[in-house]
């Protein structure tokens, strides 16, 4: 790929009030990249039912990549309603529950005994020098390829992430997954919050 001229959009807080501007960016740089690959994090549905009038499934590979079950507490099975799951299933996106790439295991040490692991160290580093939006993105990156859900694993995708709900933050990503994390490549932040 050549030398890029970007235009980077900062939002002056994060949360699902971006949602409609991350995504009209990730279309902008979808189309000027000729990316088939959207992977979109979605915790209710409220931004898998945005993207899929976005980025329709005929035209792309739209991946929407939810929490992973009970991550709200064992009360609650899914976030992600199932009759909405199937409904957006029905119309050809591809919606995927798994292990968090950076939490697993690890989650449950800090949570229980108060011990952070290396991977959840990485996490919060990401979450905080970054923005919670760019370590979903890279996050959910892997997780996709680890499901072999990206068409062509060499292309670079456009993620989609967000600060607690809703999309606030677009990457460029060179995908790869968790086992060659570290050859993971976040190619241009589009939009985060400040």
């Amino acid at each position: 790929m050549a030398d890029l001229s970007l235009e980077v959009t900062y939002f002056e807080k994060g949360g699902p009030h971006n949602t409609d501007k991350a995504l009209e960016i990730a279309k902008k740089y979808v189309d000027e990249f000729s990316i088939k690959d959207i992977i979109i994090a979605s915790t209710t549905g409220m931004t898998a039912e945005k993207a899929l009038k976005i980025f329709p499934p005929s035209k792309y590979n739209s991946i929407i990549i939810t929490h992973s079950c009970y991550f709200a507490g064992l009360d609650k099975k899914q976030e992600f309603p199932e009759e909405l799951r199937e409904k957006l299933t029905a119309e050809g996106l591809k919606i995927f529950t798994t292990t968090h790439a950076l939490a697993a295991v690890s989650r449950s040490f800090r949570l229980s005994l108060k011990q952070w692991m290396p991977v959840e160290i990485m996490a919060k580093f990401l979450r905080v020098n970054f923005s919670q939006g760019v370590k979903v993105c890279m996050e959910i990156a892997s997780m996709a390829a680890d499901a072999g859900l990206i068409s062509d694993i060499q292309k670079d995708v456009i993620c989609i992430g967000g600060t607690g709900r809703g999309a606030d933050t677009v990457c460029l990503i060179k995908p790869m997954p968790t086992s060659l994390f570290d050859k993971l490549r976040v190619k241009a932040i589009l939009a985060k919050p400040l």
